[in-house]
């Protein structure tokens, strides 16, 4: 199909697809489109790169389910605050009731604030959560992934390590069989919280928490970070010091100390696609595989942090929008947001590929475009 026909064909597609986006739409994308939407998170294969960040989205068994429905590449469950066998949670003041979410305009963009912060029912609660999103990743529906706050030290201060034994091995107990994929949780309330005061306190963490999850189970461990209260210098340094981990999920929203929220919209992916920019061309060899996050609202961002190291993304502001801020008029917003993100015919990521292939960026292998050649790295051997 050449260049014209596909534009037509992209058009009429994202019109059909307003009333039901096709469950498995990658096949019909490479099938219509020769586009290869594969891509990669902590390493895995999943089928397209949109995921769902942590949080208010992903706390029970029915908001999994309607995602694995809408066919969501994966979900980041709801963080949950690590405890030793006791119960106890050096971390709890980071397991109090969320406020309700506001989401509005900032920027051209949105924005959700909230005040809450991290899993405030009980563990038991959690590990059942943690099943069900196992039961649906091995039906091959939905990949799921259980969120953790674990201990975090000041640097004169030991780590807890019976919180990191008890939470690990409960996790790994109620996933089954090995390995189990884990994020570890930076949160953008850590950020203006004054444990994050100090630079080397933070670094400590990071090359430390690792090897300290992976003592007590087989664990591939993706650190979501944070966007520290320094300058871009820190965040790169931050990378460099946290690259024993599997995966880093870059970057989480920015903190606003004077309201007490953390934020996104524009001014968080300018300045994550900012420092990301300064890992290219060729990636550096120390950092670990990325996934993007931070205001993307576009099939064409989602280039844009591909182009930058990021083989897959994670949304959670785009996921809630008023329904009449959507193109399409049925479906869950998990559908409704993955067809605005694809089918587009300006900004959607097959646009934004075609585009590409026109102004020869991107190339056809086999006939094909394919998703992940957007990466830097995308030919070196691995």
């Amino acid at each position: 199909m050449n260049h014209s026909g596909s534009r037509a064909s992209l058009a009429k597609d994202f019109e059909r697809f307003k009333r039901e986006l096709p469950r498995d739409f990658p096949a019909h994308v490479r099938d219509a489109y020769r586009i290869n939407l594969a891509a990669r998170y902590l390493g895995r294969p999943i089928p397209h790169p949109v995921g769902k960040g942590s949080g208010q989205l992903s706390l029970n068994a029915g908001q999994l389910e309607t995602d694995a429905e809408a066919g969501l590449a994966f979900a980041v469950l709801k963080t949950v605050i690590a405890q030793d066998a006791a119960g106890a949670q050096s971390m709890a003041a980071w397991a109090i009731h969320e406020t309700k979410m506001q989401v509005e305009r900032r920027g051209v963009g949105w924005t959700v604030t909230w005040k809450g912060r991290g899993w405030d029912r009980s563990f038991e609660d959690y590990l059942a959560l943690v099943r069900a999103g196992r039961d649906l990743t091995r039906a091959g529906d939905l990949s799921t992934v259980p969120s953790v706050k674990y201990h975090l030290p000041r640097l004169d201060e030991p780590f807890r390590d019976d919180e990191y034994a008890y939470t690990t091995r409960a996790l790994a107990q109620a996933w089954g069989e090995p390995p189990l994929l884990l994020e570890k949780d930076f949160s953008p309330t850590l950020a203006g919280d004054r444990l994050a005061d100090e630079k080397q306190q933070i670094l400590r963490w990071l090359r430390e928490v690792p090897q300290r999850i992976r003592a007590h189970g087989d664990v591939r461990i993706a650190m979501k970070l944070m966007n520290a209260r320094f300058d871009d210098d820190f965040q790169v340094e931050m990378m460099d010091a946290a690259s024993g981990a599997d995966g880093l999920v870059v970057f989480n929203r920015l903190f606003d100390s004077t309201q007490g929220v953390a934020y996104g919209g524009s001014e968080l992916s300018d300045r994550n696609l900012r420092v990301l920019a300064r890992l290219t061309p060729g990636g550096s060899p120390g950092i670990p595989g990325l996934s993007g996050t931070g205001n993307i609202h576009s099939g064409r961002m989602i280039v844009e942090y591909a182009r930058r190291g990021c083989s897959s993304v994670q949304l959670h502001t785009f996921f809630q929008l008023p329904l009449e801020a959507y193109p399409a008029t049925d479906g869950s917003r998990t559908q409704r947001a993955l067809h605005a993100l694809i089918f587009d015919p300006r900004d959607g990521l097959i646009a934004t590929l075609l585009h590409l292939a026109e102004t020869g960026v991107l190339e056809r292998r086999d006939g094909e475009l394919h998703f992940l050649d957007l990466l830097p790295d995308a030919h070196r051997p691995r």
